[in-house]
């Protein structure tokens, strides 16, 4: 077909032409076999929303904006596929930018990058601070992604971050493992990820008896390959070296595993290193890279219904949600 219609789409899903719309505006509560199958249509015969007549029908263009700190990042380029791909099942375009974490742009973006075309905003603020974001204009709908706590009535979809570094340094101290570093720790406004991922750490060490040495959480300027290089190396030249390592995202994981290699140490023999974020990079390190692997697809696919329920009226008090996650055991810290 040169131009799919609502009307061929619901014909072969055998639904009403009402649901397909609900189903692609994700405004209505559709069942799920009902919005599997319609979707399943769409994709099969390509059906792409008219942005231009939807606006004037309906004063929405069906474009919305994702704004991320870092785009070279794995992590965030791979959650941009995973909000993609959420967004085009729902009948969606997405604009993507880059913050590089600067507070003037992450405001002007959560104000909705003065373009009357966004119809709301997924952001993951890296230093907006929150006097900055209450007084945004509030022309568009915000959903917040991230670990960064506002107070403020905006959604927030994220995954829990103090029980997962929680969970992935159970697992080293099961091992046996009782000098357990921590690769990750930061100070200031940027610092939440860290904050929550510490304290997981912590958690971990408490509840198996082993006392916190601030020697083991070595800070860091960024969540970089070379930071976890530079970190790692610091490690290995205390007194004391660790006999395991979690690293708070799996790029800081690369680096650490490159300097052991430069030194001769062996993973996991000597040290346990784990990572955070299961970028597609951790299956394919040597050794492969035990990590905490979030759900994106869900975290993703909340934090699209919930902005697209916004844009559709909803006024119900801001919600924060949890996507899953799930750790991944790999070679670097099982022989």
């Amino acid at each position: 077909m040169d131009t799919v219609r609502l009307k061929d789409v619901a014909e072969h899903a055998g639904v009403s032409i009402k649901t397909v719309s609900n189903v692609v505006r994700g405004e209505v509560a559709v069942a799920p076999s009902t919005r599997e199958r319609v979707m399943r249509s769409v994709s099969e015969l390509g059906y792409r929303p008219n942005a231009s007549a939807r606006h004037l029908r309906t004063g929405r263009s069906g474009i919305v904006a994702l704004a991320l700190p870092e785009l070279s990042a794995p992590y965030f380029a791979e959650l941009s596929a995973a909000v993609i791909a959420a967004a085009k099942a729902r009948g969606c375009t997405v604009l993507i930018d880059e913050t590089g974490g600067d507070p003037a742009e992450e405001l002007r973006i959560a104000s909705g990058l003065g373009e009357p075309l966004i119809d709301g905003v997924l952001l993951s603020p890296l230093n907006l601070d929150q006097a900055a974001l209450l007084g945004r204009s509030r022309r568009v709908p915000l959903v917040l992604l991230g670990e960064r706590e506002y107070d403020l009535a905006a959604d927030h979809v994220l995954i829990d971050n103090v029980a997962a570094a929680r969970e992935v340094t159970a697992h080293l101290l099961a091992l046996g493992r009782r000098r357990v570093a921590a690769v990750g720790n930061q100070r200031g406004i940027a610092a939440a990820t860290a904050h929550q991922r510490m304290r997981g750490y912590q958690e971990a060490l408490y509840a198996a008896g082993v006392p916190f040495d601030p020697a083991l959480a070595p800070y860091v300027t960024a969540y970089h390959r070379a930071d976890g290089a530079h970190a790692m190396r610091a490690l290995l030249d205390l007194p004391e070296p660790p006999d395991a390592v979690f690293c708070f995202n799996d790029l800081l994981a690369a680096g650490a595993l490159r300097t052991a290699a430069d030194r001769g140490v062996a993973v996991p023999g000597r040290i346990a290193v784990a990572g955070f974020d299961d970028v597609e990079e951790a299956q394919y390190s040597v050794p492969s890279l035990t990590s905490i692997a979030p759900d994106k697809h869900e975290l993703a696919g909340l934090a699209v219904d919930a902005l697209l329920r916004r844009i559709g009226g909803d006024t119900s008090p801001a919600q924060v949600r949890h996507a899953g996650h799930r750790l991944v055991v790999r070679e670097s810290t099982t022989p």
